[in-house]
């Protein structure tokens, strides 16, 4: 089981996030600690903000006093909810919060049904519990409560599922889109390496996903994201764009640039450039047409996903190579791999003659040294599109429709812009 410990200030956008699940019929409310149950949902509400008060107007100098806790069974743990409940309620016995006011809910948005806990971290008289060695704590509690519960141990499974974790396409015919997106773009780009958003696309394309990056002008403020788009076997964009902070800050712009900013200061592994090069360049000796060469590197683990434009016209290749897990732009590998030698090919019928590693070697012109990574982000924008005011209209609103998460983007944004101006 993997706990997560998120602090703030605005106990409302916490409490709103969870009840739109509850609205939605993606979550319930299944335990409340040190405060009553009613039923009325929206007494409910107002009643579970009263609770909180004492301990906030008492607050005597704790910054972020409110706690949003999430635990998360393995998805393969068969939990009921009684046992979800006893798993709350032990966790904030052993962690120190057990005679706080807090609300256990339950999350089943996506593949795995999960808990949010929501309570204060001041006592009574305004205190700030103590947090010394809170993530440390956590650990050892999760450890104790998987042999307590008989849970699946995160730790060992983790390492495990590093070597065998399966992804599976979107599927728009069977529902629960959004669930089915989550399941790869939470977790996809911890096990794949790629340098562009470009390249974050073509891996996507593999499970009928695409990502769009959006901007616009919000009371002001110049906003920057991304959205996920199901697409069907056709390639054709299916159902209602998804804004990325409905999946965690994993599978936001934010985090995926500061991932491929890790890689490109790691820079290109050559090992790695040079295998893939062999095996394309043995499959371009060998296949006479577009689909056989595809199918030569399929048998040697590595897809290749291709941009054509309205006109038939070949304008990227971007190869996959699930052996090593990383992503590359056609030219990114070689000059030879260039989309243009592939139109000339799949298009113009005129197959190009393409050198071998120890041919480049001996010409001198070799691909396999160090270089600088071209940036680029392959994404098609929407400034400006009617979609683009659906997906960021949250930031207009009042308090009363603020998104927990969006709110989260906001400070980040802000932030950004502050270190900017002190540069």
């Amino acid at each position: 089981m993997v706990a997560k410990i998120n602090r703030g200030k605005n106990l409302y956008g916490v409490l709103m996030y969870n009840q739109r699940k509850v609205d939605k019929a993606n979550g319930e409310v299944l335990w409340c600690g040190n405060m009553p149950v009613v039923t009325d949902k929206v007494l409910h509400f107002h009643l579970m903000l009263r609770f909180f008060e004492p301990y906030l107007a008492a607050n005597q100098k704790t910054e972020k006093p409110i706690l949003h806790i999430s635990l998360n069974p393995d998805p393969d743990d068969k939990v009921s909810d009684n046992q979800f409940i006893r798993l709350a309620r032990t966790y904030m016995q052993e962690m120190g919060y057990g005679n706080q006011p807090y609300i256990v809910y339950k999350h089943s948005d996506i593949e795995r049904a999960h808990l949010h806990i929501v309570s204060v971290c001041v006592d009574e008289s305004g205190k700030k519990i103590n947090d010394h060695f809170e993530q440390r704590r956590s650990m050892d509690v999760c450890r104790k409560m998987e042999r307590d519960f008989n849970l699946l141990p995160a730790v060992s499974k983790k390492a495990a599922d590093k070597n065998q974790v399966i992804f599976k396409p979107v599927d728009y015919s069977k529902g629960a889109v959004k669930s089915q997106i989550a399941a790869v773009v939470r977790y996809l780009p911890d096990y794949y390496k790629f340098f562009t958003l470009g390249e974050y696309n073509a891996l996507l394309a593999l499970f009928n996903i695409t990502a769009e990056q959006v901007e616009g002008v919000i009371n002001g403020e110049k906003r920057t994201g991304l959205i996920y788009i199901s697409l069907d076997k056709e390639g054709t964009k299916t159902g209602t764009p998804l804004k990325a902070s409905l999946f965690g800050r994993s599978a936001g712009l934010k985090a995926l640039t500061a991932k491929m900013n890790t890689a490109k200061e790691a820079g290109i592994n050559q090992q790695e450039k040079k295998g893939l090069y062999q095996s394309v360049y043995k499959a371009f000796q060998k296949a006479d047409s577009e689909k056989q060469f595809k199918a030569l590197l399929a048998k040697q683990g590595t897809d290749i996903f291709v941009r054509r434009n309205d006109t038939g016209r070949i304008y990227g290749v971007t190869f996959i190579d699930h052996n090593t897990r990383s992503v590359w732009n056609g030219s990114r590998i070689s000059k030879n791999l260039s989309a243009n030698n592939f139109n000339k090919w799949w298009a113009l019928g005129q197959k190009p003659d393409i050198l071998s590693v120890d041919d480049q070697s001996k010409s001198g012109a070799s691909d396999f040294k160090q270089a600088n990574i071209t940036t680029g982000n392959g994404f098609g924008s929407m400034s400006g599109s009617t979609i683009l005011s659906d997906i960021f209209n949250v930031f207009a609103t009042g308090d009363q429709n603020h998104d927990y998460e969006e709110e989260a983007f906001l400070r980040q944004m802000k932030k950004r812009r502050k270190r900017r101006g002190n540069a």
